[in-house]
């Protein structure tokens, strides 16, 4: 990507102004803006190079690169229009975004994802490097070109062990890697993090065993050898490929850093801060954080072995059901450390088998996106699908594909996860006809990829599976399509849905996974629609039972205290397309909707959701709280009000809890939609930009 094409990407999201704060994970630039509304995502997404765009909640906003982010981010930069920009801390991010309201009482939950991500993300690149050389070593012994180089006992030709150091480097000081990034990311000295940790990889740590006062003994279930320090038993183990110890201990060296420079004056910080933390941590780590973090991986490990043990067919099908639900929220990180003990302790790993049918059946879904977009010549989706695909196949990298594509359209999914029961169902079958007592298995930590397919054991049951999950996502993705429902097939629905007696219905939302019969509702209108102008129109009200003056304008008031924007921002092709009606959507910033207007509640859903009302005026509203909030079943909403019942201006219609509906990813922005504007000469908004409940926010023009 060129720097212009930078340049373009930061122009898209409102300039160097719009720009809070810029990170990046191992696929995404994480841009942190003051306002999302300013986001032109059709813009984003036909530059150059990117993949795909991906709004979220809090004026948050990713945009997919793939593997070259690092080269994106340092090129944004370096822009000389980023250079004004004032880039606030991690901390200072943090805490503005926990001062915004609710989002702060899961905000330990982001920070444990965030922290896992970025102590493993910045090392992704030396372990898929690694993985290759594995690879690489799995087939010249499949070839018979060298002995089982990965057996107890086999000894390799000095140029094969050359080669075999080039991913045990990786490996064996794996958690060195970890302990410098999870210690850089909590906020103390990486480097004193990677000392700490360098303590109990050293020669002379592991040679303490041999001491003559050593003692074995049996520790819960598992024999470990001791030897007493300054009276106090010191457990010795081998930490090579360990992740837990490190993540423990950064964890705890986070607070104990900050803690000492806050009572150690500042011009001793550069001598004292690291020496008292060190002498604090190393021995806490060497004695207990180190056991601990040990027994952890050990317990998870010992607990999936036991489930694969029971039953490998149902962990090969579990395993890449789970994955595609587990890769986005980032809880597959631990599963990767587990994945590492187990070659450590086992000298094998079970689950990345099973993973790869996940693995192949995303890449398979990106595939007959690809087929789809290269026969419908649209070429932004091509270029993104054609670099998620190579992302996939070449380095087993699936985050291109979930957030350049499958993520965006919610027809992929289904599709992808029969992809992955097919590849699940092939491996437990074939495992259970085979005799396999632990599936497919694999003697190192590899990125299952085209390249690596050779690491598996045994090679051709693998191969069909994940061969079989591929073709079968990508064969339902052409065959069924990826992109959500037209825009006619969706009034079509909400035409039949509103098929009842009397002149007006209040429609349905069709086309998302919420119900046609979200919002379905009879008004009971007969004759001249009746009005009175709402206040702030400059209009003379009209008496009840008279005709509404010709050529006269509503005005509607806000629902909701945000900020709005334009119907064609809202995350949902039914109402961006304007096929429920017009109208404009609202940011919301408060947590309760009000009536916009006097009249009658004829939609209320006990969900929450959504509300149909007919108001005096002649105007059917639905305001339509969120998109997919449908899925919560009312979790976070409290309902004020039941069909039937009278409203005024102001009348609260639901009170909703923030923290539920982001925590669930659902997007909060809520349509204000004018459903019989036919019956009007226009529906325009009064004005975009900050509103607060009862200010002026649709001008309803009567026909004249």
């Amino acid at each position: 990507m060129a720097s212009n094409s930078a340049a373009d990407i930061v122009d898209s999201l409102g300039g160097p102004s719009n720009i809070e704060s810029l990170t990046h994970c191992a696929t995404r630039l994480r841009f942190q803006l003051r306002d999302g509304t300013a986001v032109d995502k059709d813009r984003v997404e036909a530059v150059d190079g990117v993949m795909g765009a991906v709004p979220q909640a809090g004026d948050r906003f990713q945009v997919v690169i793939g593997g070259g982010v690092q080269t994106v981010y340092n090129e944004i930069l370096a822009l000389p229009a980023m250079a004004s920009v004032d880039q606030p801390s991690d901390a200072d991010i943090k805490a503005a975004q926990r001062a915004r309201g609710p989002r702060g009482k899961t905000a330990w939950l982001d920070t444990l994802f965030e922290f896992l991500s970025d102590s493993f993300r910045p090392i992704l690149g030396a372990l898929l490097g690694a993985s290759l050389f594995i690879t690489f070593m799995a087939l010249a012994a499949t070839l018979g070109w060298i002995p089982a180089w990965n057996q107890p006992g086999v000894v390799l030709e000095p140029s094969w062990q050359f080669i075999n150091l080039m991913w045990q480097c990786v490996f064996i000081f794996l958690p060195l890697m970890v302990a410098y990034n999870a210690a850089n990311k909590i906020g103390a000295d990486p480097w004193v993090g990677f000392a700490i940790m360098a303590v109990v990889m050293l020669p002379g740590f592991t040679a303490l065993a041999e001491e003559a006062t050593a003692t074995q003994l049996v520790f819960l279930g598992s024999e470990i050898t001791t030897v007493p320090v300054f009276g106090i038993p010191l457990t010795i183990f081998d930490y090579s490929s360990q992740v837990f110890p490190p993540l423990l201990m950064a964890a705890v060296l986070g607070p104990l850093w900050k803690g000492l420079k806050r009572i150690i004056p500042e011009n001793l910080h550069l001598i004292f801060v690291p020496f008292l933390a060190m002498l604090i941590m190393i021995p806490l780590t060497a004695f207990l954080l180190g056991p601990i973090g040990v027994y952890i991986g050990a317990a998870l490990a010992n607990a999936l072995s036991a489930i694969n043990t029971f039953s490998p067919f149902i962990f090969a099908i579990v395993i890449p059901l789970a994955y595609p639900f587990m890769v986005p929220l980032g809880l597959h990180w631990p599963i990767n450390a587990i994945m590492l003990l187990n070659i450590q302790t086992l000298g094998y790993d079970f689950i990345q088998g099973p993973m790869g049918a996940w693995n192949f059946a995303c890449f398979g879904a990106t595939a007959g996106v690809l087929l789809l977009a290269w026969r419908e010549k649209d070429k932004q989706m091509t270029q993104t699908a054609t670099g998620a695909l190579a992302a996939g196949l070449l380095g087993g990298i699936s985050e291109p594909s979930l957030y350049g594509i499958h993520l965006r359209f919610k027809r992929i999914y289904p599709r992808m996860l029969v992809g992955c029961l097919t590849g699940g169902l092939i491996i437990g079958a074939g495992s259970w006809m085979l005799g396999l007592e632990n599936g497919i298995t694999t003697g190192a930590f590899v990125f299952t990829s085209l390249l690596t397919i050779p690491a598996f054991e045994p090679i051709g049951l693998y191969a069909i599976a994940v061969l079989s999950a591929f073709v079968v996502a990508m064969l339902l993705i052409v065959i069924g399509g990826y992109k959500d429902k037209p825009a006619k097939d969706a009034a079509g629905e909400a035409a039949v849905a509103a098929a009842t007696a009397g002149s007006g219905v209040v429609g349905a939302h069709a086309g998302t996974a919420e119900s046609v019969s979200d919002v379905a509702g009879a008004s009971a209108l007969a004759g001249t629609a009746t009005a009175v102008a709402e206040p702030g129109t400059g209009a003379e009200p009209v008496a009840e039972g008279e005709s509404t003056e010709v050529g006269a304008l509503i005005q509607l008031a806000s629902p909701l205290d945000g900020t709005a924007v334009a119907l064609s921002e809202v995350p949902d092709p039914v109402f961006a397309g304007g096929v429920m009606g017009p109208g404009v959507a609202i940011e919301p910033t408060g947590d309760t909707v009000y009536a916009p207007g006097a009249g009658t509640v004829v939609a209320a859903q006990p969900t929450g959701h959504a509300f149909g009302l007919q108001l005096d005026s002649g105007i059917e509203l639905l305001i339509h709280v969120g998109i997919d909030t449908v899925n919560l079943k009312g979790e976070g909403f409290d309902v004020k009000v039941a069909n039937g019942d009278r409203i005024e201006v102001g009348t609260p219609l639901v009170t909703f809890d923030r923290a539920v509906i982001e925590k669930a990813g659902y997007p909060l922005v809520t349509p204000v939609i004018v459903l019989n504007a036919d019956a009007f000469a226009t529906v325009d908004p009064v004005a975009l930009g900050p509103v607060e409940h009862g200010d002026p926010l649709l001008d309803v023009q009567q026909k004249g």
